[in-house]
């Protein structure tokens, strides 16, 4: 097994999680020898705490059990590396290799990527620094102002295009979402453009029109270009924790995400919630937001991120 140094903004970014995380179980083996169901009562609280989720945590902790009762007891020492290979196991770790390094699938025509999640997560935020790392990778991009609703996404939309020096497609204010993102991804393949990224309502009144809504965009979209989009990408705010997870439920049940993003891992010691929407609703985390800067914004790599939480070092 080969070890390298860890992503140092990573480290940064989810330093409150890790904190907190190691001290609560810290203090957990405080004078013990050895694992025991005891400590394991112990660890899924610290694990629910962590907002990890009490289904993952109950599937953690049983792994666990398995493992101290088969092996009679463990030592703490190995705890770190036991906790790793468990958690590791149980996450929805799809091949994404595609997209290291913010690349996009080859093909023919725009990829369209459409964003969706409530207002305050960091929706439109991401949307621009996706732009703007699309952008530094060579490729051609137009983003959409589909969140025709509120004109501080408008205005802030413009602005990250204009920064980025990306191209920026809208109708005004009040227009229909659903033509926003149908226009935008005409004008992709129009300017042979390689990217459509398409904004949305991020604060719709009921779950209904939410689904409604959500439902007529996608169909713009697919009528534009055949297959269309691409992605579903749910963006979510790591502070909220267990409301994230709320969130993933709604979104989930009104289109079909492909993808997470997840933001503000940097401002919360609720990092575990990553691990916990990872094993609930078998979608990828693609991106993560570890800081406010640009350079911030990270594809998503599982395998690190559980390495980085528990140990100073990490598998490659």
């Amino acid at each position: 097994m080969v070890f390298k140094r860890k992503n140092e903004d990573l480290e940064k970014g989810i330093e409150k999680t890790k904190d907190s995380f190691l001290d609560k179980i810290s203090k957990a083996v405080a004078g013990k020898s050895k694992v025991d169901i005891e400590f394991l009562d112990q660890l899924e609280d610290i694990l629910i705490a962590s907002d990890v989720g009490l289904e993952t945590t109950v599937k953690i902790i049983n792994r666990l059990e398995t493992r101290v009762q088969k092996d009679k007891y463990l030592n703490t020492a190995e705890l770190n590396q036991i906790l790793k290979e468990e958690i590791i196991e149980i996450l929805n770790l799809k091949d994404q290799s595609i997209f290291e390094n913010f690349r996009i699938p080859q093909k023919s025509g725009p990829y369209v990527l459409l964003v969706v999640g409530v207002n305050g997560v960091g929706k439109t935020t991401t949307i621009g620094k996706l732009a703007h790392k699309f952008t530094q990778n060579g490729y051609k991009v137009v983003v959409g102002a589909g969140d025709t609703f509120r004109a501080a996404a408008v205005d802030q939309l413009k602005i990250w295009s204009e920064r980025v020096g990306c191209y920026f497609f809208d109708k005004g204010m009040q227009a229909d979402p659903a033509a926003v993102a149908f226009e935008t991804t005409k004008f992709a393949i129009d300017n042979h453009l390689d990217i459509a990224i398409i904004d949305t309502a991020g604060r719709l009144h009921t779950k209904i029109n939410l689904m409604q809504e959500l439902s007529k965009i996608k169909r713009s979209v697919g009528k534009a270009l055949d297959n269309a989009p691409d992605d579903v990408m749910l963006v979510l705010d790591a502070s909220t924790g267990q409301n994230a997870i709320e969130q993933a439920k709604q979104f989930t049940t009104a289109t079909e995400v492909s993808c997470l993003a997840l933001t503000k891992l940097d401002g919360t010691a609720k990092g575990g919630v990553a691990i916990g929407i990872s094993d609930q609703f078998e979608i990828p985390i693609r991106y993560i937001g570890v800081g406010e800067g640009i350079e911030h914004l990270q594809v998503f790599n599982g395998y690190q991120f559980v390495s980085t939480m528990l140990d100073n070092q990490i598998a490659e």
